[in-house]
């Protein structure tokens, strides 16, 4: 795992796997108060072909003294800017729900600046342009922690431990925050392919909000529709983890 420091790559950029002779690097954003270990089981499974590279936000764990980022452009700027010195591999990315916007804005970002991104692969979230009016950042404690509960993102005993739910609920208020205050900005769209991930019940996104990222590239679009609510993706890692690997050159999962 890389050194946690002082350097802006180190803080930001979490590697769980060497892979020095990798023919790929993924960068993984994670969901709304999540962070980068959830990205572990990644890293292991494609490595060594696959770097993996996930970005640990401000405010979290070994972070949890820095101040937030309070937009999707915001991260996305600071991402970008750390990925335009990339190694030169092909650069692909891949984010789950709040992370799927962080990777869309940072892959625009990165293109306009010339850098090339293999492949954009988005998780649990609807198409830039589909907008739902949504306010959890607004509601109380109890509110959020209910939302959290819905979507089964959190495991329901951690939920019942004040102390964690203490620790947790700035996270994720700041991050439905970002999410629920972005707005798309129309543009050209995204010369990578993008492939799409969705779970046939998760209440956060449609498969037809999911269906309209067709509409944000030119490079190819695939939509692949998977069992289960928004966090459908644990689910099925196997099947996730073996598409990567194909788009991607590896060859080991």
């Amino acid at each position: 795992m890389v050194a946690h420091g002082d350097n802006a790559e180190e803080n930001w950029l979490r590697r769980f796997a060497a892979a020095p002779e990798a023919k790929a690097r993924l960068v993984c954003l994670p969901h709304a108060g999540g962070s980068a270990p959830f990205y572990f089981p990644v890293a292991k499974a494609l490595a060594p072909d696959v770097e993996v590279l996930a970005v640990q936000y401000p405010g979290r764990q070994d972070r949890r003294h820095e101040p937030f980022l309070t937009s999707i452009d915001a991260m996305a700027d600071r991402v970008g800017d750390l990925l335009r010195k990339n190694t030169g591999r092909p650069l692909a990315l891949f984010g789950h729900s709040m992370g799927a916007m962080v990777a869309y804005e940072t892959a625009r970002r990165l293109e306009r600046a010339g850098v090339k991104i293999a492949a954009l692969f988005v998780s649990g979230r609807r198409a830039p342009s589909r907008v739902r009016d949504e306010s959890v950042h607004t509601r109380t404690d109890d509110g959020v922690i209910a939302e959290l509960r819905r979507l089964s993102g959190t495991e329901a005993d951690l939920l019942g431990d004040d102390e964690v739910v203490r620790m947790i609920l700035p996270v994720v208020r700041n991050d439905y925050r970002a999410v629920e205050t972005y707005r798309y900005t129309p543009g050209d769209p995204l010369a990578a392919p993008i492939v799409a991930f969705t779970g046939s019940d998760d209440p956060m996104a449609t498969v037809d909000e999911v269906a309209s990222w067709a509409d944000h590239t030119a490079g190819g679009f695939e939509l692949i529709e998977l069992s289960g609510g928004h966090f459908f993706l644990t689910r099925h890692q196997g099947v996730i983890l073996r598409r990567l690997a194909d788009e991607l050159g590896g060859v080991r999962v």
